[in-house]
């Protein structure tokens, strides 16, 4: 009993109308709110009366069916859901409703008919309202198209002829509201094909979503100028809003001008300006190198220059030659340390040219083994073996220049009795030249800075040098699109390897 009192207590003092039907469409029960919705003064004038009572008139016929269809198929549904509801009240006034119907069986097993109604009156105004001020905006902007549409041939001359750009006017949208420019016809489009569209379905998609977020900003009251890369062009945009006399913006202006050619020579002068501060500091470090590396070879030929007057006699000859031979050598020093600058200028100036032609790469390179042969020391040997076939198309010219640098290279760096290998394998796609030796090896902490110009490691200042090496024989192999790679363990062995691909 107490469940049953709890329901009756809900139904009366809902705040929603609420209705109980019969399966003949009589009224079975009703509670307070909707006898106050509906106008009465109490249950008792509706109870037992068919629903048509709180139907209009000119709806009344289409009831019948609508609740025959109901009872055949019951199902909890909201009407308001496919058309608009009216209720009849007392005094003969109509009003709208949103109903919501339930089903339910009583003891007898008859479907009865529970019905939920609200009365939307206020919501009905205020929808009505939102259409109104959609109506009268709708003409504000009919309006100032108009207004719009006197002034664009004014607007048209000026913008036709706005150089390397285009002047625009978007919606809030993002569309096309003007567009006019030398710039549009540049890229093959006029003003008529883009008004309508969107401006952001004509960039590239990795920077339409964040020019979009820019642009939104500008409805927002900002002014916003910023740079956008599109189909290999640079534009510099500068868009402010239009607001209207209220306040409201509902368009902006965006001036879009293509700023590719000032992007080139801005990159340009960077280059040159970049490019002056590297040779200034090659110049720096060169001479910083020549007057060390210079001054022990010079100091060296001026003593055997000197003592070579001194020995005049015949029996002197082996003294004289003695000489003769360091001054050779110290001459032949100081050549290489030009020829390594002379390489290093060409390959940065790009002057290097590849010339192809088919080599015989072990003979090729017995001959370079042989050539750096004369200036092995005490004890070193140098080894050389060959895996796959013996025919290469390549440049032979950089092919040695970079195979006798790692191999001098490894002369240099080499304990007196140590191993010397160069390996090289042609195979079907990559040409490998590779050079070991069991030397000083590289110190781990300034490996990643073997291969920059006038680096010389740590352990290495004993030992005759510029520091150029290296640096010109990546340039080399880079050239050949080829890469260089090494490993190292100070005082155990170094190998360095070229891999450069097949033409």
């Amino acid at each position: 009993m107490l469940e049953i009192d709890i329901y009756k207590d809900l139904f009366e003092n809902a705040k929603e109308g609420m209705l109980l039907s019969d399966s003949r469409g009589n009224i079975k029960r009703v509670n307070k709110s909707f006898v106050t919705m509906f106008g009465y003064n109490s249950e008792e004038e509706l109870i037992g009366k068919p629903l048509e009572i709180v139907i209009p008139k000119k709806y009344k016929s289409k009831h019948k069916t609508y609740k025959e269809d109901y009872l055949k198929s019951p199902i909890n549904r909201n009407l308001a859901e496919s058309k608009d509801i009216f209720g009849l009240r007392k005094d003969e006034s109509i009003f709208p409703v949103e109903i919501s119907l339930s089903h339910l069986k009583d003891h007898n097993n008859e479907t009865l008919v529970l019905a939920f109604v609200i009365d939307i009156t206020e919501r009905k105004k205020s929808e009505q309202i939102i259409i109104d001020l959609n109506a009268q905006l709708e003409e504000k902007v009919i309006k100032r198209t108009r207004e719009l549409n006197k002034s664009y041939q004014l607007f048209s001359q000026i913008a036709r002829n706005f150089p390397r750009g285009t002047i625009n006017v978007f919606d809030k949208n993002l569309n096309y509201i003007f567009v006019e420019g030398q710039e549009l016809y540049k890229l093959g489009f006029n003003s008529s094909q883009l008004v309508g569209s969107n401006y952001l379905d004509r960039l590239a998609p990795n920077v339409s979503k964040e020019i979009g977020r820019l642009l939104n900003l500008v409805f927002e009251g900002e002014s916003k100028t910023f740079e956008i890369s599109t189909n290999n062009q640079q534009y510099q945009i500068n868009a402010v809003p239009l607001p209207e006399d209220n306040g409201e913006i509902y368009r902006i202006l965006v001036v879009e001008k293509n700023i590719t050619e000032e992007k080139l020579a801005e990159q340009k002068i960077k280059k040159a300006l970049q490019r002056e501060k590297e040779l200034n500091e090659l110049k720096s470090r060169f001479v910083s190198m020549a007057s060390h590396e210079f001054r022990t070879p010079l100091s060296a030929i001026y003593s055997s220059a000197t003592l070579l007057s001194k020995y005049q006699k015949e029996s002197q000859q082996p003294n004289r030659d003695k000489h003769i031979e360091r001054i050779k050598t110290t001459v032949m020093s100081l050549t290489d340390i030009l020829n390594d600058v002379l390489s290093l200028s060409k390959a940065e100036e790009g002057e290097e040219a590849i010339h192809l032609e088919e080599i015989d790469v072990n003979s090729y390179c017995k001959t370079l083994t042989d050539e750096i042969q004369s200036i092995t020391r005490r004890g070193q040997q140098l080894k050389y073996i060959h895996v796959g076939n013996e025919k290469l198309y390549c440049d032979p010219v950089l092919v040695r220049k970079i195979t006798l640098n790692l191999l001098s290279n490894a002369v240099k760096y080499s304990y007196d009795d140590g191993i010397i290998e160069l390996k090289t394998t042609n195979f079907k796609n990559h040409f490998t030249i590779e050079v070991k030796d069991n030397g000083i090896g590289i110190p781990k902490e300034e490996q990643k800075e073997l291969f920059k110009r006038f680096f010389r490691a740590g352990n290495v200042s004993n030992i005759e040098g510029t520091g150029l090496g290296l640096n010109i024989v990546k340039k080399y192999v880079e050239l050949l699109n080829g890469k260089i790679s090494f490993i190292s363990e100070p005082k155990k062995e170094t190998i360095f390897t070229v891999q450069i691909p097949k033409v």
